[in-house]
């Protein structure tokens, strides 16, 4: 039998690194857009806000179900750029609806927005009602870089 008892530390601490896109406005707590541990990115929930612009508060892309969907694509993926990834390394999105109506109109600009990906992330959709007044749609997502 071989003493396999090794008392060297050869790990490395992986660095957590919080994640703000230039075109996010500063979080108003304590958390982030996303981080980024080793090879791990999660992009918290975000929704359809329009690029951050100096004196002006967050503001919705429009009313419409299109409208906010498109903008809060393009905010996760501002994240996952900002943290190194982009939409291949998306491994599992979770997506929040404010009404059951919304499902197929939904599905539709989610199939067209990601039908030139190699390789579809896993999806969960359900419908949540405590998003702020006027926000149609929140997306969070997990990345795996590598």
């Amino acid at each position: 039998m071989t003493d396999i008892t090794d008392t060297t530390d050869t790990t490395e601490k992986l660095v957590k690194t919080a994640l703000t896109p230039a075109t996010h406005t500063t979080p108003p707590a304590k958390f982030s857009h996303g981080v980024r541990k080793g090879n791990i990115l999660q992009v918290a929930g975000q929704v359809g806000f329009l690029p951050a612009a100096e004196g002006r508060p967050p503001t919705p892309a429009g009313d419409t179900l299109r409208a906010q969907t498109l903008q809060t694509l393009a905010n996760v993926k501002a994240v996952l750029e900002e943290g190194g990834a982009t939409w291949e390394d998306v491994i599992m999105m979770r997506i929040y609806l404010t009404d059951t109506a919304h499902f197929a109109e939904f599905n539709e600009l989610y199939d067209a927005y990601f039908a030139g990906l190699t390789s579809v992330p896993a999806a969960r959709t359900t419908v949540y009602v405590g998003l702020p007044a006027g926000l149609l749609v929140e997306i969070d997502a997990l990345a795996v870089l590598g």
